[in-house]
């Protein structure tokens, strides 16, 4: 799940990434905007999901996936976007962008 903040104040956008399923260890979040190095998401015991946040540029398509016990590739099924990687599977998309 993705959830979206904008700053105005700064022209970014605050994405909380959200990942929740049953039997899972762990979550790294993958992305473009961190040079598709895994980045733990931390799990939180009251809703049982993992989740992190990242201050991304407005008006702009950041890929992501997410990374299951390190192993297991998902996609976020709210995304904004899919599209098609080089290894016959899709990235999520999300946009980010400044209301005018």
């Amino acid at each position: 799940m993705l959830k979206k903040k904008i700053i105005k104040k700064t022209a970014e956008t605050e994405v909380t990434f959200e990942f929740a399923q049953k039997g899972i260890k762990s979550v790294s979040l993958v992305a473009d905007f961190n040079q598709w190095q895994p980045v733990t998401m931390k799990y939180h015991k009251k809703d049982k999901a993992f989740r992190t946040k990242a201050k991304l540029p407005g008006d702009g398509a950041f890929h992501f996936r997410y990374l299951l016990d390190d192993k297991v590739w998902e996609n976020d099924h709210n995304a904004d976007d899919y599209v098609p990687n080089p290894y016959g599977s899709d990235n999520s998309v999300v946009f980010t962008g400044i209301k005018k």
